[in-house]
């Protein structure tokens, strides 16, 4: 497929911004994410592929913002939500799947004593924030900084550059990796909880984890990792199943249930406990959603734990994804881009760089790879595979790669990547003004 032709998406896409602030409902997916007029309004998905409303196909990365780890309309997740339908979603005491869920998840990531079911990683988070002060009488809030996102709520938003409406925020951050640095906020802080994912695009140095949960407890501060991403891509018992180390709490979402909504907030009991009717302590109030426990987006996500343990998916990812890498490495370098087409990470959540020729992150030159791979039918803001890709999906999207880093050296040697960006770059999603 060449320039494929978006009418339909083009209309779409005007009636989105005229209904939706941004667009869309998530800012990772505007437009703006994606070269001019090149922005496809999908239709639907199978497996590994998605069609627009202008009937073109993809392969698809990025696998729904990392939700849909299985692939598109699972048939197991997609039929055990079907029969749960037909049961009623959402009554006024708790359903009997709300107990196995909880049950199997706790099997899942065994690390963890208590768990608590909700729509959106967002309010994990903001929870385990709750829990966290509660717990130690503390406010301020110690964030990676090397880490992109933890929640929309004020208390990591106002942080950011899109921080307009609201007031100074209670947290301080710390580089990820540095044990010195971490223990400096510790000392010249009261820190009410540590919030940090256990990896991303680099492992963990040694012993750097296990130093941060030794610091946690030193300080009295409570560690959560985030595995919104992790959980599920690193193992099905979470990255911290892979690292051996234990937080006080942890969040996970995206994957777990395929793209249904399902999230959750899990830890001690001691901690856990403090938002139930079963202690002597202050409460807090944890979550209490009225979506939170929709009976299919359980089933769906016991259909995901499942199938996991039963197909060995998280090895599916990490082979998927080492096959990409050495294929995509290969042509980058045989195109002479080797040092400016960089894949990163780990092999089931591999991230894309696009450098420029000093070597610097560049939106131009992402702009430019990125309508090479649209217009040779691969789309993803990423190369984050899922497990329905194919050996001939991987091998189409190294040749669509190999076509793509030809234009970039052919960029880099005219000194200027604007004739192949087909109009404005694409921006960060974290920017002051649109």
């Amino acid at each position: 497929m060449t320039d494929p032709s978006l009418p339909k998406s083009a209309a779409l896409n005007a009636r989105l911004h005229a209904a939706v602030p941004g667009g869309a409902h998530t800012y990772a997916k505007g437009d703006d994410q994606y070269p001019e007029n090149l922005a496809p309004v999908i239709s639907h998905g199978r497996g590994a592929h998605v069609w627009d409303a202008d009937g073109n196909q993809y392969i698809e990365y990025g696998s729904g913002l990392r939700a849909v780890s299985l692939g598109h309309a699972h048939p197991r997740v997609v039929e055990t939500v079907r029969r749960e339908l037909d049961k009623g979603s959402n009554f006024v005491r708790p359903a009997v799947i709300e107990v196995e869920a909880a049950e199997r998840f706790l099997q899942n990531v065994p690390t963890a004593d208590m768990v608590k079911f909700t729509k959106n990683g967002s309010d994990a988070t903001t929870a385990a924030v709750r829990l966290a002060r509660a717990a130690t009488g503390r406010t301020l809030i110690a964030l990676c900084r090397d880490h992109p996102f933890f929640s929309t709520d004020d208390w990591f938003i106002g942080g950011t550059p899109m921080s307009a409406g609201i007031p100074d925020q209670a947290t301080v951050t710390f580089p990820y990796g540095d044990l010195d640095a971490l223990s400096s906020v510790l000392e010249q802080h009261e820190i009410a909880a540590i919030f940090l994912e256990a990896a991303t695009q680099t492992e963990p140095p040694p012993g750097y984890l296990d130093g941060v949960r030794d610091l946690a407890t030193r300080h009295g501060a409570i560690l959560v990792f985030d595995e919104m991403i992790t959980g599920f891509r690193w193992s099905e018992h979470g990255a911290q199943g892979v690292y051996g180390v234990t937080p006080d709490l942890s969040t996970f979402g995206k994957a777990l249930g395929n793209g249904f909504a399902v999230s959750a907030l899990a830890g001690k009991r001691e901690l856990m406990g403090r938002g139930g009717l079963r202690t002597d302590e202050e409460r807090v109030f944890l979550l209490s959603t009225t979506h939170g426990a929709e009976t299919h987006s359980l089933a769906a996500a016991i259909a995901v734990m499942d199938t996991y343990a039963e197909e060995g998916i998280a090895d599916q990812l990490h082979y998927l994804g080492d096959r990409l890498a050495a294929g995509v490495r290969k042509v980058a370098a045989n195109a002479g881009v080797a040092d400016h087409v960089v894949v990163r990470g780990r092999a089931s959540n591999l991230v894309f760089a696009t450098l420029d020729a000093d070597g610097e992150s560049s939106q131009d030159y992402r702009t430019l790879f990125l309508r090479q791979l649209i217009t040779g039918g691969v789309i993803g803001p990423s190369f984050v595979v899922s497990a329905a890709l194919s050996d001939e999906d991987i091998d189409r999207t190294i040749d669509v790669v190999a076509q793509a880093c030809a234009v970039y050296r052919e960029a880099l040697d005219n000194g200027d990547p604007s004739p192949w960006l087909g109009g404005r770059p694409v921006k960060p999603v974290f920017r002051r003004y649109a």
